[in-house]
């Protein structure tokens, strides 16, 4: 699992790798039923306390996209792709929301937002 962590960012670290491995189940990259890396392997892997990873398995946990089997590890749990979608969703107007209340304070109109979003889509699409 090839999971990216920034120690400059303004993200805690758990939420950087709760962020990537949601993404990579949405995204198909691990798949239904995919045993995921002990706690510990990723913690000796990525250089950070085994506190934090155990966080982020948590998280993950909670949030239903991954399931603990004592005694045996982690596993990405059986997708419900309505429950993903909405979730997905959720994050995106937090994200939205934030993004519009910094545009409304420097007076940047909606249509320059949606030009802007609009352009970021086409980039990433390519």
């Amino acid at each position: 699992m090839n999971i990216i962590i920034s120690n400059t960012s303004s993200v805690p670290i758990y939420e950087q790798i709760e962020q990537q491995i949601k993404n990579m189940i949405v995204s198909g990259t691990l798949k239904e039923g995919e045993m995921l890396p002990s706690m510990r392997f990723l913690a000796k892997e990525l250089r950070i306390s085994l506190i934090t990873t155990k966080r982020a398995y948590e998280e993950l946990e909670r949030d239903g996209f991954i399931e603990t089997r004592v005694g045996v590890g982690c596993f990405v749990k059986a997708k419900n792709q309505g429950f993903i979608r909405e979730k997905v969703m959720c994050e995106i107007e937090d994200y939205f929301e934030n993004a519009v209340a910094r545009a409304k304070v420097c007076d940047i109109p909606l249509q320059e937002l949606v030009d802007i979003l609009s352009i970021i889509y086409e980039e990433d699409a390519k």
